[in-house]
């Protein structure tokens, strides 16, 4: 199957809209193309993907590559930027009125929908630096080798007496 089917479907069980009653399905592939050029941006893989914004294409199929942190990020900040824009837009609704005995407020809606936001936007974050620290910078090391290699100067004492070669020797 391709991410455009797959990743739709995905997108929909993150924001809520399985009975396709808000957003189409062309909608929802502008904005997973939007959100894979943002990962792009934030992460080295091991495919060169290709995002077209304009003609709504992500190249190579990440489904059919079976690159699933690629399909995760994309889907992740895709929701982030749909729900973010959501907030904006029911921001502007977010009113209170009161009269005599009767009340009408909608500012419950703004507030639970910028909860979601800030999950929504923390998990694609907690994911992308759990897949950096994983994968490293690209070429197999992982995060944080360089600082504890011997070679590093974090390193220099440790195990190593000529550790200061002015003050100390051994």
């Amino acid at each position: 199957m391709s991410w455009k089917v797959d990743l739709v479907v995905m997108l929909r069980s993150l924001i809520g809209d399985l009975d396709s009653a808000t957003f189409t399905d062309e909608r929802l592939k502008q904005i997973l193309v939007v959100g894979a050029f943002n990962v792009i941006n934030d992460a080295d893989f091991s495919n060169d993907y290709t995002v077209s914004v304009s003609s709504v294409s992500i190249s190579p199929d990440p489904i059919s590559e079976q690159d699933t942190d690629f399909s995760i990020l994309t889907t992740y900040k895709a929701a982030c930027i749909l729900v973010g824009s959501q907030v904006k837009t029911e921001a502007s609704n977010a009113i209170a009125i009161k009269d005599g005995p009767s009340s009408i407020d909608l500012r419950g809606v703004t507030q639970n929908l910028n909860t979601l936001y800030k999950d929504l936007c923390q998990k694609y974050t907690d994911l992308l630096d759990t897949y950096r620290y994983n994968k490293g910078s690209g070429d197999g090391t992982p995060a944080g080798a360089a600082i504890l290699s011997p070679y590093s100067p974090a390193s220099w004492g440790v195990g190593n007496t000529r550790y200061d070669q002015n003050r100390y020797f051994q």
